[in-house]
């Protein structure tokens, strides 16, 4: 599987982004996806994931802010990113892997990241 995001940019805290990773190479719809952020000097960590079914999990930080989705027909998975605060600054990865998954950094497949800058 090959991805590739896009989206990322400079936004002022309150603002909105969406981020968008298009994935190729095998059946996009059996898979997990994914996206996870690094920020400067922090350790990576799991942002969301969405289900071949739509289901979807989040980390406590981004809940009510962020919403995760797919379209099976693109094979696209989107990063809706709403009221952003400075400490979303970060580099956000796609990523995919097979079920089950974890928010350990550990999938199988990921994308070359996008930066995130959130200014105060």
């Amino acid at each position: 599987v090959q991805l590739q995001a896009s989206g990322g940019g400079l936004v002022q805290a309150g603002g909105s982004l969406r981020l968008s990773c298009a994935a190729s190479g095998r059946t996009f719809s059996t898979y997990v996806m994914g996206w996870f952020r690094q920020a400067p000097g922090k350790e990576r960590e799991f942002v969301a994931a969405v289900s071949w079914s739509g289901s979807t999990h989040y980390v406590d930080s981004v809940k009510g802010r962020f919403t995760i989705s797919r379209d099976n027909a693109k094979n696209t998975v989107y990063l809706q990113m709403n009221s952003l605060k400075p400490e979303d600054t970060a580099v956000y990865y796609c990523a995919a892997d097979s079920p089950p998954y974890s928010e350990h950094d550990s999938w199988d497949w990921w994308g070359q990241g996008t930066q995130v800058t959130v200014s105060s």
